[in-house]
C-alpha cells in the first residue's frame, strides 16, 4: 500500500483543477473522458466548457441534430467520437430515462464507451472498484515495476489491469484511478520525465535500472498512408460557391468539404485543370483556375497524411445550390477546411 498512499498523497496535493473532477455526474465524466481521448486537456478544455453550456444534459445533447453536434465538436478531431456520443445521448434519454448505468458491466455495453471509458465512469461516478487502464497507467506501472511486456499485445491490458487492481484502495478506486492518470500526465511524462525530483524517485526499478526512457515496451507502429485532396473552390458570378457532405464511411464522415478531387499523387496545375475541366465543363462555363496555395500543405491524421491543394475555380454565371461567405461558415467542416474558410472569407466576420 506504500506506493498507493504515496501516490494518492501527491495526487490531493498536485492535481489540476478541472471542472470535471468537481462533479459525480456521469453525463459530465462520459463527456471529459469521451473529449478527452487523442486530445490534451489544454485543447480539451474549451470544448468541454462549450458542451455542457450548449448541451447541459444527455437530453440537450439527445435533441440537438447530428449537424449542431459536429459543428460544437469542430476541430477536436476523431469525428467518429462525436458520432457516437450524439448516439449513445439518444439512446440513454429515450431507452434509459436519461439514467446511465451505474456500473462497468452495463456501461461498456453504450456504443463508443470501450473498457477505458466505462472504467472511468464507473469509479468516478459510482466508485465501483475497477482499475482505468490508457497510455498514463501503462507508463507509471511499468517504470515503477520495471515491467517490460509488450503493451501493444493483447495480453498487456489484462497484466497492467490486475496491477492495477490489486494496488487499488478498495473503499477510494476514483481517486486512486485519477492520481495513477495524473501522475503520468504531469510526472512521469513519455520524453525526459524529471526523476530526480519524483516521489518514487528511491523505490522507481526502471530509474534504478536506467530503463527510464526504454519503457513502456511497445513494438507496434502505425502503418502511415499518404492522400492527395484537391479540393474545388467554385466562385460564380455573386461569389457564392459549393459545398458537399462527406456521407460515405472514413475520415470527416457527416462533415462538410467543398468538392473534392482525390489523385494517386500530387498534381500539378495543368493536370488539376484537365481533370476539374472533364468533370465540370459539361455543367458550367470555366473561366480559370488558380492554387490558392501553390505549396498545398500537409494536414496529419493518427493513420494518414492529406497533402492539400484549395483550387480556385471562377465559373461564369450562378451555380444552383451555390451558398455565400457568410452561409457557409454555419456548417461543421473538418478544422483544416474551416481555417481555409475563415482566411477565404475573413471580411465577412
Amino acid at each position: 500500500m506504500i506506493f498507493s498512499n504515496s501516490l494518492i498523497h501527491w495526487y490531493l496535493n498536485s492535481k489540476r483543477d478541472l471542472p470535471w473532477r468537481n462533479t459525480k455526474n456521469p453525463y459530465y465524466i462520459w463527456l471529459s473522458e469521451i473529449m478527452l481521448q487523442q486530445t490534451r486537456v489544454a485543447q480539451g478544455l474549451p470544448y468541454y466548457l462549450d458542451f455542457i453550456s450548449t448541451f447541459p444534459t444527455v437530453f440537450d445533447l439527445a435533441n440537438a441534430s447530428e449537424e449542431k453536434v459536429l459543428k460544437h465538436w469542430q476541430g477536436l478531431g476523431y469525428y467518429s467520437r462525436a458520432r457516437n456520443l450524439h448516439f449513445t445521448a439518444q439512446f440513454v434519454a429515450s431507452e434509459l430515462k436519461g439514467e446511465f448505468p451505474d456500473n462497468y458491466k452495463e456501461l461498456i455495453k453504450l456504443k463508443g464507451i470501450g473498457e477505458y471509458t466505462a472504467a472511468a465512469i464507473a469509479s468516478f461516478s459510482f466508485n465501483e472498484a475497477v482499475p482505468v487502464v490508457d497510455g498514463n497507467v501503462f507508463r507509471v506501472l511499468s517504470r515503477y515495476f520495471d515491467i517490460e511486456t509488450d503493451i501493444s499485445l493483447a495480453t498487456a491490458k489484462k497484466e497492467f489491469s490486475d496491477l492495477a487492481l490489486e494496488l487499488m484502495p478498495k473503499n477510494d478506486p476514483a481517486t486512486f484511478n485519477q492520481a495513477i492518470m495524473e501522475f503520468g500526465a504531469l510526472q512521469c511524462v513519455p520524453k525526459n520525465p524529471n526523476c530526480q525530483n519524483c516521489i518514487f524517485n528511491s523505490s522507481c526499478a526502471a530509474l534504478q535500472n536506467k530503463k527510464v526512457q526504454t519503457l513502456p515496451v511497445k513494438s507496434k507502429k502505425i502503418k502511415i498512408s499518404f492522400r492527395f485532396f484537391n479540393y474545388l473552390v467554385f466562385e460564380d458570378d455573386k461569389s457564392n460557391t459549393l459545398i458537399q457532405k462527406r456521407d460515405q464511411k472514413g475520415i470527416w464522415q457527416n462533415l462538410y468539404e467543398f468538392p473534392l478531387i482525390e489523385t494517386d499523387n500530387e498534381t500539378n496545375i495543368d493536370a488539376v485543370s484537365e481533370l476539374i475541366t472533364t468533370a465540370y465543363n459539361s455543367k458550367y462555363k470555366i473561366l480559370s483556375i488558380s492554387n490558392s496555395n501553390p505549396k498545398g500543405q500537409i494536414h496529419k491524421l493518427s493513420h494518414q497524411h492529406l497533402n492539400i491543394n484549395f483550387w480556385k475555380v471562377k465559373v461564369k454565371g450562378e451555380i444552383p445550390q451555390a451558398i455565400n461567405g457568410n452561409s457557409i461558415k454555419k456548417f461543421p467542416f473538418p478544422k483544416v477546411i474551416f481555417n481555409f474558410i475563415e482566411e477565404e472569407y475573413k471580411e465577412l466576420s
